[in-house]
């Protein structure tokens, strides 16, 4: 049991759970108390000992059903398992079952969702794998696809259709139809559930634990690439962004207070310790100037980038807090300051909302003109700039071969404490087509290839607590 529960953390880390030694530790002791054939008591010790954060859960829930996948459902009956077994090995073991089988297999489907028969239920579902998946032994592994074969022959839909006819009472109100479609939507999520689980259990008997679970494994959220991300991912990412700016929040007050006592003054320290024989047992720090810098955002709103805007936007006045001043200037082929609309209390979303309806940002065609927008903050926002402010620039410096006037950035960067540029296309795309990501770098204090929540999140804390000011390379 030890290794197989190393291998599982192995596969936690490895999804990028952090696991520490005592946290192990902690899980091999709880598995001492627990019943191990018990999924549920199982799953709750591991997640209890193992999971610190909620944005891990998914991860966790994955690597779980891929290690314990050969566990058989509780209270299921041993002797109507070896049944169904015996049935599946006598069927067709294909995806080429006839049409009355598979008419049966849906009229015993119909029957347990009906009815509520969760053994009935479980029978098809073996049966169903074993007759319509089509798996075979060795074949990469493939889960979806299989669920998707076994789907498409029942034809689901149509069963849920007829479910609804027979539990719907005539003469039902719209509260009642409503309810009553939840609920054929639930049984039918019950049975697809019930069949990825099957699907799954025979994957990790064929091609082993390791395999299947590589093939579940789903980036965590705050690691999920932001230009390519699906609505529901970006769902996701929107409900981790709050708890991250708060604990990014909180981390940079505690380093503020923690770097109160200043940097070691050498002089004094060595002169208090004349009276200890010239022992430094007596360290004497100068006096703190802490400072906290300023933000000047220009950032491109654009459809190819605006997802990567947006969060970058809600990042940075999430710990605005721990900055001196915050202006944002957005621009698609022209430029508007829009501070005005993320005052105190305001609603993010709305504010954004606002930026994309009341903001003047478009001034000919509304494709990305980064010359055109640069050279017009130079002209009118000029004076926003200022020996204290870090000018931080994002976009993915596609200019639509309009001129990139990099002239003007280097105006803006000769006054400035700092310029950083936050790119979210892949480095290895820069320069390519109507990219002049090089030609911007070269004025740029550093350029940063960012994608995901957590190079923002570095980069935002980066930022907020500079150490020295960066040296201005060339890219």
């Amino acid at each position: 049991m030890a290794a197989f529960l190393t291998a599982f953390i192995g596969e936690l880390r490895e999804a990028g759970v952090p696991v520490s030694m005592v946290e192990a530790v902690d899980a091999a002791r709880a598995l001492e108390h627990v019943d191990i054939e018990s999924r549920l008591s199982l799953k709750a010790a591991l997640g209890a000992t193992l999971v610190k954060s909620a944005r891990h859960i998914d991860a966790f829930d994955a690597a779980f059903e891929a290690f314990f996948a050969l566990m058989p459902p509780g209270g299921e009956d041993a002797d109507r398992r070896a049944l169904d077994d015996q049935v599946a090995v006598s069927g067709s073991g294909g995806a080429g079952a006839g049409a009355s089988e598979v008419e049966d297999l849906v009229a015993a489907l119909f029957s347990s969702l009906r009815d509520g028969d969760l053994g009935l239920m479980q029978s098809v579902v073996r049966s169903a794998v074993t007759r319509l998946a089509g798996m075979e032994p060795g074949r990469p592994v493939g889960g979806a696809y299989y669920l998707y074969r076994v789907l498409r022959r029942l034809e689901l839909d149509e069963v849920g259709a007829r479910l609804r006819d027979e539990l719907e009472t005539p003469g039902a109100s719209p509260i009642e139809s409503r309810l009553t479609a939840e609920e054929v939507e639930r049984r039918l999520e019950e049975f697809r559930e019930a069949l990825r689980a099957e699907i799954r259990r025979r994957l990790v008997a064929d091609r082993g634990r390791q395999a299947v679970a590589r093939t579940l494994r789903r980036p965590l959220v705050e690691d999920l690439d932001l230009t390519t991300a699906s609505r529901d991912d970006l769902a996701r990412v929107e409900a981790a962004v709050h708890p991250l700016t708060r604990k990014l929040a909180s981390r940079l007050a505690r380093r503020r207070r923690r770097g109160r006592d200043g940097r070691l003054d050498v002089r004094r320290t060595v002169r208090s310790s004349l009276q200890t024989g010239g022992v430094p047992i007596d360290p004497r720090f100068r006096t703190p100037r802490p400072t906290k810098p300023e933000i000047v955002l220009l950032t491109d709103i654009s459809g190819s980038v605006a997802t990567f805007a947006r969060f970058t936007m809600q990042f940075v006045y999430a710990i605005a807090a721990q900055l001196n001043r915050v202006r944002t200037f957005a621009f698609i082929d022209t430029i508007d300051e829009v501070t005005r609309f993320f005052g105190p209390g305001v609603d993010f979303t709305e504010a954004l909302r606002r930026v994309g309806t009341e903001a003047e940002v478009v001034w000919l065609d509304g494709h990305s003109d980064y010359g055109n927008a640069f050279g017009t903050f130079v002209l009118d926002h000029f004076e926003a700039i200022t020996p204290r402010s870090i000018v931080i620039v994002t976009g993915d410096a596609r200019t639509n071969y309009h001129d990139p006037n990099p002239a003007a950035l280097a105006r803006i960067a000769s006054v400035a404490r700092s310029v950083y540029w936050l790119n979210p296309e892949r480095r290895r795309y820069w320069d390519t087509g109507d990219s002049v990501m090089g030609a911007y770098a070269a004025v740029c204090d550093e350029v940063h290839e960012v994608r995901s929540l957590r190079q923002l999140e570095r980069f935002v804390e980066k930022v907020a607590i500079p150490v020295s000011r960066p040296v201005r390379r060339l890219v």
